[in-house]
């Protein structure tokens, strides 16, 4: 298990070649990159957290998706600091002997990242800044696990 939380971004293709090389007991590696997205306006995100306090609940997470699912790697990456539209945000990565142990962890911890990974995510566009609340169809996410 890898979990990063870090300001500078980072290289997919290296992650991903570096991400469980050279195991054999893995029949499938899965992978999604969130970025940060603009609905109309957006200057930038900025996103805070409590370091410490943040990698140990990620931590926490990505154990309930490892005992959950027969996982042999995963990889966390998510930034914080202030990201322009369009600069990645975060990563996940999951590896299991089957492709539907990769697939379902991996959006496991997508859904929870999302709802329950303490960051604090603050929208700067043209007119202003708002906080980004919790959204409803985020909880519902997580209703499926």
């Amino acid at each position: 298990m890898t979990v990063r939380v870090q300001s500078d971004p980072f290289d997919l293709g290296a992650e991903l070649a570096g991400f469980a090389s050279g195991r054999t007991d893995i029949g499938a590696q899965v992978s999604f990159t969130g970025l940060v997205r603009d609905d109309g306006g957006l200057r930038h995100m900025e996103i805070e957290h409590y370091p410490g306090m943040t990698e140990k609940a990620i931590a926490g997470i990505v154990e309930q998706a490892t005992t959950r699912w027969d996982l042999k790697a995963t990889l966390v990456i998510h930034r914080f600091g202030t990201l322009t539209p369009g600069e990645q945000i975060m990563m996940v990565a999951t590896a299991a002997g089957h492709r539907a142990a990769a697939f379902e962890a991996a959006e496991f911890l997508m859904d929870y990242l999302k709802s329950r990974a303490p960051f604090w995510k603050r929208e700067v566009t043209q007119t202003g800044a708002d906080w980004v609340a919790a959204k409803d169809a985020d909880e519902d996410a997580l209703r499926r696990w």
